[in-house]
């Protein structure tokens, strides 16, 4: 049984101790957390610490914090040669401190603690020094999801800027369409459908094929007509900058 502490208290933290706490063969030692209340509801008081001094003996130490605070909780940690890898999409190997051996067991998902997710499906991108060690985040990674990769830090920083557009940009566009919505007494409820067959839709096609709607029609009528009704300045030169890259790579096609 391979024996599992998780530094954090964050949403990626959250959901991690709850998926490794019903995870067969893996043992949650402790989790680190800088505010014990964010994790009482998951777990025994005396598994919670707040001082490294405290922290046991582990296969792994998982540090999910923050992109900013990695380097620090690492040359924080009052052991050698022990196996400690991160949660970032975009932070190297090396940011790691060189005492202990080094890792990646990035989650490829948005998280928040108030939305359930099923950890099964989430796509985890494995990264190690040696292989003896990438076995061991293996073992991890496959007890609580069916979707593990060995993806390097190149491969992940690609991975990560490409998450950035399919789920970032994209949740900021519902936002703005919601707020159309708004202004004009239309409930964004009734844009639901459409938002999910958009989702569904490119499970099945290549999103260039799957692209529809006046831009790659070439519509000019429409679009003026859009961009006339679009009174922010700030809707109008996205409109303007997704029209011209969507007509841009139909040329491609």
């Amino acid at each position: 049984m391979l024996k599992v502490i998780v530094i954090g208290s964050g949403n990626v933290a959250h959901h991690l101790v709850k998926v490794l706490l019903k995870a067969k063969n893996i043992e949650l030692v402790q989790v680190v957390a800088r505010t014990k209340n964010t994790m009482t509801a998951l777990l025994s008081e005396d598994q919670i610490i707040f001082n490294y001094q405290a922290i046991k003996a582990a296969d792994v130490y998982i540090v999910a914090v923050s992109d900013n605070a990695i380097e620090e909780v690492s040359n924080q940690l009052p052991f050698e040669n022990r196996l400690v890898v991160h949660t970032s999409g975009t932070s190297e190997l090396s940011i790691l401190n060189s005492k202990n051996r080094k890792g990646v067991f990035y989650p490829l998902q948005t998280f928040s603690k108030s939305k359930e997710v099923d950890f099964s499906s989430i796509p985890l991108c494995l990264e190690t020094e040696n292989m003896s060690d990438y076995k061991s985040l293996e073992i991890i990674g496959k007890a609580i999801s069916n979707k593990v990769y060995a993806i390097s830090s190149e491969q992940r920083k690609a991975l990560h800027v490409a998450a950035v557009f399919v789920n970032n940009f994209t949740n900021h566009l519902f936002q703005i369409g919601n707020q159309i919505c708004k202004e004009n007494n239309i409930p964004f409820e009734i844009l639901h459908a459409l938002i999910l067959e958009t989702a569904a839709k490119i499970t099945q096609l290549n999103p260039k094929e799957a692209q529809t709607g006046p831009a790659l029609r070439n519509d000019t009528k429409t679009i003026e007509k859009h961009l006339e009704f679009l009174k922010n300045s700030n809707y109008q030169d996205i409109y303007q900058l997704l029209t011209q890259s969507i007509q841009h790579v139909a040329k491609e096609l």
